[in-house]
């Protein structure tokens, strides 16, 4: 499990306003710390597409344009993680990175 793959996550159960079902999610938890821990932070993915949105990025994901719902970011178990499916490009992580830094960062 590496930092910028993208897997097949279970999400439920969820409460409120969270993304729910087995899903696509980005890892962006450090390698260091995906080595060490029980737990990955991920940024799951969606097929619903908002342009304008400053907290989702647009990548493509098996063929198909989605988003990395970076609002949704959470820290789920190991145990949630399914098959790989790809991983970001460079430019798509370097992309991310902006993303998360500008939502959470100083």
């Amino acid at each position: 499990m590496k930092r910028y793959e993208i897997r097949w996550v279970a999400l439920d159960p969820t409460a409120g306003a969270e993304m729910a079902k087995t899903r696509p999610a980005v890892i962006v938890s450090l390698d260091v710390l995906n080595r060490r821990l029980q737990t990955v932070t991920v940024c799951p993915l969606t097929s619903q597409l908002h342009p304008a949105w400053r907290s989702r990025l647009q990548v493509g994901c098996g063929g198909r344009p989605a988003e990395v719902a970076v609002d949704q970011i959470r820290t789920v178990s190991k145990v949630r993680l399914g098959d790989k499916i790809g991983s970001l490009g460079k430019d798509d992580a370097a992309a991310l990175r902006r993303v998360i830094t500008e939502m959470y960062g100083e």
